[in-house]
């Protein structure tokens, strides 16, 4: 399959034959690759069991993973779900179109194929504006994972995507950069208590605040029982993963320092090439092949946005072993945590 990387302007998606194009292939039940404010999604008829196995196939993901639903308007939740609960009303006034997904009970329009399945469903409605059009244009709600092969890190431009889709899908649509750079907050509005399955940009606080109710963290988050079936993207499986071995090092600065570059260089010793994702305030102190800051530790958005970046940057330089600070920032540093912890396999070195 010949895979073609179409250039959109999210300023002008009206002008351009590549939306048409990208609606077209998606009403023919096949995948199309597009940008939305987390990550690069890819996407496919949501309401099409084979138009969902496909996805499985391209990504080569386990088929009890389930998909996100993305919808452009809050009245086609309606058109999914067993019922919409007020709380799904407060929350999408809130926080749609925007980085949060709710699970609700699905009705039997929604293909198990489509939720790995479960009886739940996962909805958003992305904060993009081509990733709206393409659903508006298209007449379809996109059934929608990262679009990378399963287990990598999440795609955050358009070449990423490519890496790991040319041959696989017939179009990536490229917007250029994502705004994010972290898949959606999950909350789990089928619980008697709503309930976080996946941390993101949309934190615990600003959910309290909104319902008005106590919001609780899945501990799953931290690590998932490999023997239950998985209620939302990545809580079963290893995600977001370079092809080096990698490890956290968690402590105080002084001593993650010195501990990283001990690390650093017994690797070397044995032969190995060896990375390190520091912030702007410690890159200066390290020793190895190659040392990348993901931005000054204040600045939350841009350790974000960059990480997934960063880990696909050591895959092409080839790197043995990454060592990464920890990133226990006030606000997002939970989410940026477990994409770390995921991406590590929960390997964590204290010092």
């Amino acid at each position: 399959m010949q895979t073609k990387i179409l250039k959109i302007d999210n300023d002008h998606l009206d002008d351009g034959s590549a939306m048409r194009e990208a609606a077209e292939a998606l009403r023919a039940g096949e995948l199309v690759a597009f940008p939305t404010e987390t990550v690069y999604g890819l996407g496919a008829d949501a309401l099409r069991p084979e138009a969902a196995r496909k996805i499985y196939a391209a990504k080569g993901r386990p088929s009890d993973n389930p998909l996100i639903i993305h919808i452009c308007k809050f009245e086609q939740l309606g058109l999914i779900a067993r019922e919409v609960p007020p709380e799904a009303k407060k929350l999408a006034e809130a926080f749609w179109p925007g980085p949060l997904t709710m699970i609700v009970w699905k009705n039997e329009k929604v293909p198990y194929e489509t939720t790995g399945g479960m009886d739940t469903v996962a909805v958003r409605m992305p904060g993009h504006p081509a990733a709206l059009k393409l659903i508006e244009q298209s007449g379809c709600l996109i059934a929608a994972p990262s679009a990378n092969l399963s287990g990598r890190p999440s795609p955050t431009e358009a070449e990423h995507v490519a890496e790991d889709m040319d041959g696989r899908i017939p179009i990536i649509l490229d917007g250029g950069p994502v705004g994010i750079g972290l898949e959606s907050t999950i909350i789990d509005l089928t619980e008697k208590t709503p309930m976080i399955l996946r941390p993101g940009y949309i934190t615990q606080a600003m959910l309290r605040e909104v319902l008005g109710t106590e919001v609780v963290t899945d501990p799953g988050i931290i690590a998932a029982d490999s023997a239950k079936k998985p209620k939302a993207p990545g809580m079963k499986y290893r995600h977001y993963a370079p092809k080096a071995d990698l490890a956290l090092v968690e402590g105080e600065a002084g001593a993650v320092i010195e501990a990283i570059n001990r690390l650093v260089r017994e690797k070397q010793a044995e032969g190995l090439k060896v990375g390190v994702i520091a912030t702007d305030e410690t890159k200066s102190f390290y020793r190895a092949d190659y040392v990348v800051t993901v931005g000054a530790r204040s600045d939350e958005d841009a350790i974000a946005k960059h990480l997934y970046k960063i880990l696909r940057e050591f895959d092409e330089w080839k790197v043995d072993a990454i060592y990464s600070e920890s990133f226990s920032t006030p606000r997002i540093g939970q989410a940026i945590m477990n994409r770390l912890m995921k991406a590590a396999g929960h390997q964590v070195i204290n010092v």
